[in-house]
């Protein structure tokens, strides 16, 4: 489970509901510095169990480079809604339908997408499915096929006591399952209530389903890497969900710009948001002047 800093939006970063073709979503939307240009549009999808939130460490930096930023929460996850108990919506051709229509909704030329974990496999869909709305692509922690054997365990353990339990028993179990450390470091940078407010918000049906994506994901790297988009990939120095070597793998297998983000784990947003931020913007900027 990702672990913001915090749940209150940074100065000059607004909540509020993005309107689309396909129903609205909770948003968080930072504006470059005043007086500064656009660079670009950033929009921001998080990985499972996760939300808007994730990026909240990026919104402040990515704007002092001059980029406007909108994370999102996708369908059925945290201040963002959909049906408990229907998976059929949380397909993910049906994710990537609603990540093309945020993207028009942001009305400006091009997008810039990034997503974090599961989010990388929902963007990867999504430019698959339509390449043009997007000036390049970021997957941040997120790898080539499904994830790795202990994580798949996780997530059927997870599914298990979903079927079998409510939310708010499956949380308890969840921090039962923690360990001392991992509860240390909630109290030390999150709110567990905000994290408990975000568990209990998340529909059970979207977390099943998005969960049967990371452990069934096929290898789609070959298709992406036919359309030849500009794309990122980050990750922190170890990752337990795609090793890192698997990582460096796809990057070559795609052209792909490569950034290793120091002292990072499975969330550089998270884990080293500033210098996450600048490997982001970096990369940005080259998009921008290579046009």
């Amino acid at each position: 489970m990702s672990r913001p800093p915090t749940f209150t939006p940074p100065p000059g970063t607004r909540a509020h509901r993005l309107a689309t073709a396909r129903g609205e979503f909770a948003a968080l939307t930072g504006e470059p510095e005043s007086g500064r240009p656009v660079r670009g549009t950033v929009l921001l999808l998080p990985g499972f169990t996760g939300s808007k939130e994730d990026f909240i460490a990026l919104h402040g930096p990515l704007g002092a480079a001059g980029y406007r930023t909108v994370a999102v929460d996708g369908r059925g996850q945290y201040e963002s809604g959909g049906p408990k108990d229907d998976e059929t919506p949380y397909a993910q051709g049906e994710l990537a339908r609603d990540v093309l229509a945020q993207a028009a909704a942001l009305d400006v030329p091009e997008v810039h997408l990034l997503g974090h974990s599961l989010g990388g496999l929902v963007a990867r869909a999504a430019v698959i499915a339509d390449p043009g709305p997007f000036a390049s692509l970021t997957l941040m922690a997120s790898g080539p096929a499904a994830v790795t054997e202990p994580q798949r365990q996780r997530v059927k353990l997870l599914q298990d006591a979903l079927a079998a339990l409510d939310m708010a028993q499956v949380w308890e179990a969840i921090q039962a399952l923690d360990t001392a450390e991992d509860v240390a470091d909630v109290r030390d940078t999150t709110d567990g209530d905000e994290l408990r407010r975000r568990w209990m918000l998340n529909s059970p049906a979207q977390l099943i389903a998005t969960g049967r994506q990371l452990c069934t994901e096929p290898d789609r790297v070959d298709e992406l890497a036919a359309l030849a988009p500009p794309v990122h990939v980050v990750s922190g120095e170890r990752d337990d969900t795609w090793p890192v070597p698997l990582l460096d793998e796809m990057a070559q297998r795609l052209g792909a710009e490569r950034s290793v983000i120091a002292g990072a784990e499975h969330s550089p947003n998270t884990d080293r948001p500033l210098e996450t931020a600048a490997a982001l913007a970096a990369f940005w900027d080259r998009c921008t002047e290579a046009r």
